[in-house]
């Protein structure tokens, strides 16, 4: 049985990692989050990407605790708002994972562009780190495509998907299920991209 750190406290974001492994046949793997681990000191995010932010937390955990470590850092990125929130978006409203004043601010911003101009995509770079050396990695990138509707409208997911229409579809992200929203989500994409190297690893 391999273990696998995910650098991270969200049991959302254990819980998808933990259906793209069944669903790919990786059903040996025991996943761990920050919870499970003693714990230690985490950088803040300060990287200027995603791959940043991602490779930063997946190799400080690595370090901590010599289990290979899977981190994520994603956001959604708006045409209209020059790719912002990007980086930026859980703490867009000055707290720190306040989805419900992120996404009023982010609606109060775009309040005047017209539908038409309402682009933007979800992000997700996911890394995998599972040794000392810098080459030890492995980093991919997930998008997911859409427009921000002009009310919140679901009560799945987290984050901006309640205002977040993926293209092609009917109903919000926060109006999907959890295997509609894995097989097409920034999340889902990155996390599939990295089966090959998690395969290799574990």
């Amino acid at each position: 049985m391999s273990q696998l750190l995910v650098a991270s406290r969200n049991r959302k974001k254990l819980a998808e990692l933990q259906r793209v492994l069944d669903a790919s046949g990786l059903t040996t793997v025991t996943l761990l989050s920050l919870d499970d681990v003693a714990p230690f000191d985490e950088a803040p995010e300060t990287g200027a990407t995603f791959e940043d932010n991602a490779l930063a937390k997946a190799r400080d955990a690595f370090v901590a605790t010599g289990v290979p470590t899977v981190a994520d850092d994603s956001g959604l990125e708006v045409d209209a708002l020059n790719g912002m929130p990007g980086v930026l978006s859980a703490r867009w409203s000055g707290r720190h994972g306040d989805d419900a004043a992120n996404t009023a601010l982010l609606l109060a911003q775009l309040a005047d562009v017209p539908d038409e101009r309402r682009g933007a995509a979800f992000v997700s770079a996911c890394a995998l780190v599972y040794g000392p050396e810098p080459a030890d990695s492995a980093v991919v990138r997930g998008t997911w495509p859409g427009r921000i509707v002009r009310e919140p409208r679901g009560e799945g997911g987290f984050g901006y998907d309640p205002v977040f229409l993926p293209a092609g579809s009917e109903r919000t992200a926060a109006e999907l299920t959890p295997q509609e929203k894995d097989a097409s989500s920034h999340r889902g994409r990155a996390l599939s991209a990295l089966l090959p190297a998690l395969r290799a690893v574990l």
